[in-house]
Parts: structure tokens; sequence; C-alpha cells
């Protein structure tokens, strides 16, 4: 039975991963449930302060996550427009290509700003505010999921060493 936790919560990891990249997808949450699936194994690896630590580096990276792109847009002098551009262009490109997630968040915030009444370099400048958000959401969750990901590659492998 251990061996299929350890499976499942490798599955969780992988798919923490692509949720750093496709919105809607809680990534950091997907690979804390590997940790919590190994608690299940014969070793019970973590103590409870390492399961409620992670725990809250998980939702404080997640809510994190949601706010640094509208910070970005705001700080770049992005208005409601461009933050809302920034969403449908992250939507629209979820399906269109992988440079289409990267490149959607900056086209909507720059459109949505020329359609709010910004000029074209404001307009421009809020564009960049949005896309280097959500590329710092992106690096922020694939930190914690790498270092998630370490604590749990060490633990499964003492597993299979005993």
């Amino acid at each position: 039975m251990d061996t299929v936790l350890i499976i499942v919560g490798l599955l969780f990891i992988l798919a923490g991963i692509v949720g750093c990249i496709i919105p809607g997808i809680p990534g950091p949450p997907l690979a804390y449930v590997s940790l919590i699936l190994l608690e299940f194994t014969e070793n019970e690896p973590f103590s409870f302060t390492f399961m409620v630590s992670w725990a809250i580096i998980v939702v404080g990276v997640t809510a994190l996550d949601y706010y640094v792109p509208v910070w970005g847009t705001k700080k770049f002098g992005g208005s409601k427009y461009g933050m809302w551009g920034s969403i449908i262009g992250l939507i629209i490109g979820l399906f269109t290509s992988p440079l289409g997630i990267i490149i959607g968040p900056f086209l909507g915030a720059y459109i949505g700003e020329l359609i709010g009444g910004m000029r074209n370099k404001e307009a421009l400048k809020a564009g960049l505010g949005s896309f280097l958000g959500f590329v710092a959401g992106i690096i922020m969750k694939l930190a914690v999921i790498v270092t998630i990901a370490y604590y749990y590659v060490m633990e499964s492998w003492q597993f299979f060493m005993e």
C-alpha cells in the first residue's frame, strides 16, 4: 500500500508543477497533498510542526498568486481595465498555445488599458507589470513545489532503502 501512496503522491507533485503554469489548477496545494499521502505510509516521516508550517506556506503562496499579477499591473500604472484584460488574455492564452499563456496576460492588459483610454506608452507599461506579476507568481509557486518535491523524494527514497 505504501508504494501506491508514494506513486499517487508523485502524480500530485507533477500535477502541482502543471498548476504553476495553468491558472485555475492550484499547484502548491496539489503538491502539498503528496506530503499528506506520505504521512499515511508506515514511516510517517514529517512532524506536526513541519506539516503545519508547510500548510501555512502553501496557503500564503496560493493567496499571493492571485494578488501579485494585480499588484504588478497597479505598480506599473495599470487600472481595472488592465487587470481585467490581463485575466481575459490569460484565459484566451490557455486555449492557444504554451506561448499564449505567457503572452496572453501582457496583451490582455495592454489592450484593456487601450480600451480604457490610456495612451500607448502607459498601456505597454501596465502590460509589462501584468506580465512580470504573472512570471513572479510562477517562480514563487515553482520554488514552493520544488522544495516540497525535495522533501518528498528524500523521504520516499528512505522508504525504498529500508
